[in-house]
C-alpha cells in the first residue's frame, strides 16, 4: 500500500463521516433540537473531505514495472507528451487522469493445443512452403512495450496491442518467411535459418510499433496427414535400406573373417609341413651319420657285430635251427671240422 492509497482511503472515510453527520443534523433538526454546533463541524468535515479527496485525485504513484500515460483536459492534444516514470507524481485533479501500461516482459502464444495459447482452441499458424506444402506452426513471442514509446502505443492501440498488433504481425512474418523455404528445409536443414529470419523481421516490425522483441520461440512444426504419412514411409524405406546395408557389411565381415581363418589354417599347415620335412631331413642326416659311424667302427672291429647279436639273444636259448641251405650267421668254433692226419704207409693193412 502506498501513500496515495492511504490518502484516498482517508478521503473515503471522511466522506462517510460527513454523510453520517448530515443525517445527524437532519435528525436533530426534525426534532427541533439545536444543530448550530453540528453545522459548523459538518462544514469543516465537508471541507476536509474535499481537500483530502482532491489531494488523493492529484497524487499519482507509478510502480517500477509500469509507465503512466496522462490523459489531460488542459494539455494540447488531450494528453501529456511524456509518460510518467516510476515514482510519485502530481496531476491536475479532476482535469487529468493516468492510464497505466506494463513495461515488463509479456508472452503471447499461438498453439494448436487447446487452452495453451492466448486464444482458445487451435490457434496454430498455417503457412505454405515454397514447394506448396502446408505446415502448421506453434510459436511464442516474448516482448515488452518500449518505455520511451508508451504514449505512442496508447494512442495507436490502447490495451489492444497484444491481440490486434502482436498477433497479426507474428502470423504475417511467419507466413512470409516460410514461403521462402522448401518443406525439407523448414523441418531439417534450414530450420535455424528460418527462425533467425523470422526473429529479425519481427523485431523490426515490432520496434516500428513501439514494442521490443525479447525472443521468438518456434515451438512445433506439424504437417498434413498425407505429408506426414509420406515422411513416415520415407523414413521406413531409409531404415530398411540402412538395415540391408548393415546386413551386407556384416556378411562381408563374416566372409573376410572366414577367409582370414582359412588363410591362417593354410599358413599353419604349411608351417607344420615345413617343420615335419625339416625334422625328417634332420633325422635322416642323423641316421646317416650314425650309420657312417657304425660302419667305421665295424670296419675296425668286425667281431663287434657278433657280440651285439649275441647280447640281443635271450639268455635261455641253447639250440638254434637254421635252414640247411643258409650260411651260418655266426662263426661257431665247435662246429668247425678238425683236420684229419693222413695215414702213413706203415699203418696200411696188408
Amino acid at each position: 500500500m502506498n501513500i496515495v492509497s492511504v490518502i484516498q482511503g482517508v478521503g473515503v472515510l471522511l466522506w462517510l463521516v460527513t454523510a453520517g453527520m448530515v443525517l445527524l443534523v437532519i435528525a436533530r433538526a426534525s426534532r427541533k433540537q439545536p444543530v448550530k454546533p453540528l453545522v459548523r463541524t459538518l462544514i469543516i468535515m465537508i471541507a476536509a473531505s474535499i481537500l483530502v479527496t482532491t489531494v488523493g485525485a492529484g497524487l499519482v504513484f507509478v510502480p517500477p514495472e509500469e509507465r503512466g500515460v496522462v490523459i489531460s483536459a488542459v494539455a494540447p492534444g488531450g494528453y501529456r507528451q511524456e509518460a510518467l516514470t516510476p515514482g510519485m507524481h502530481w496531476v491536475i485533479p479532476y482535469a487529468e487522469y493516468v492510464v497505466y501500461y506494463p513495461i515488463s516482459k509479456q508472452t503471447y502464444t499461438m498453439s494448436s493445443t487447446p487452452a495453451e495459447g492466448a486464444v482458445e482452441g487451435d490457434d496454430s499458424i498455417k503457412a505454405r512452403t515454397a514447394d506448396g506444402q502446408l505446415v502448421y506452426m506453434d510459436a511464442s513471442v516474448i516482448f515488452s512495450i518500449d518505455p520511451d514509446k508508451v504514449v505512442q502505443v496508447h494512442i495507436a492501440w490502447q490495451d489492444r496491442y497484444a491481440h490486434e498488433l502482436v498477433r497479426p504481425l507474428v502470423r504475417g512474418v511467419i507466413r512470409d518467411a516460410v514461403s521462402q523455404f522448401s518443406v525439407e528445409e523448414v523441418i531439417s536443414t534450414k530450420r535455424l535459418e528460418l527462425e533467425e529470419m523470422i526473429t529479425d523481421n519481427l523485431r523490426e516490425s515490432m520496434e516500428n510499433n513501439g514494442l521490443l522483441l525479447a525472443d521468438f520461440v518456434l515451438r512445433n512444426i506439424a504437417f498434413t496427414d498425407e505429408y506426414a504419412q509420406a515422411i513416415e514411409q520415407k523414413q521406413i524405406a531409409e531404415q530398411q535400406a540402412l538395415q540391408a546395408k548393415f546386413v551386407v557389411e556384416q556378411k562381408k565381415q563374416e566372409a573376410e573373417q572366414a577367409r582370414q581363418v582359412a588363410q591362417g589354417q593354410a599358413d599353419a599347415a604349411v608351417i607344420k609341413a615345413k617343420g615335419d620335412a625339416e625334422a625328417r631331413v634332420i633325422q635322416a642326416k642323423a641316421e646317416a651319420e650314425a650309420l657312417q659311424l657304425i660302419a667305421a667302427v665295424l670296419q675296425d672291429n668286425p667281431d663287434l657285430l657278433t657280440y651285439q647279436y649275441i647280447e640281443k639273444l635271450a639268455p635261455g636259448i641253447q639250440v638254434m635251427l637254421v635252414p640247411n641251405n643258409a650260411p651260418y650267421l655266426l662263426p661257431l668254433p665247435t662246429m668247425t671240422p678238425q683236420p684229419v692226419a693222413p695215414s702213413t704207409p706203415s699203418e696200411a693193412q696188408p
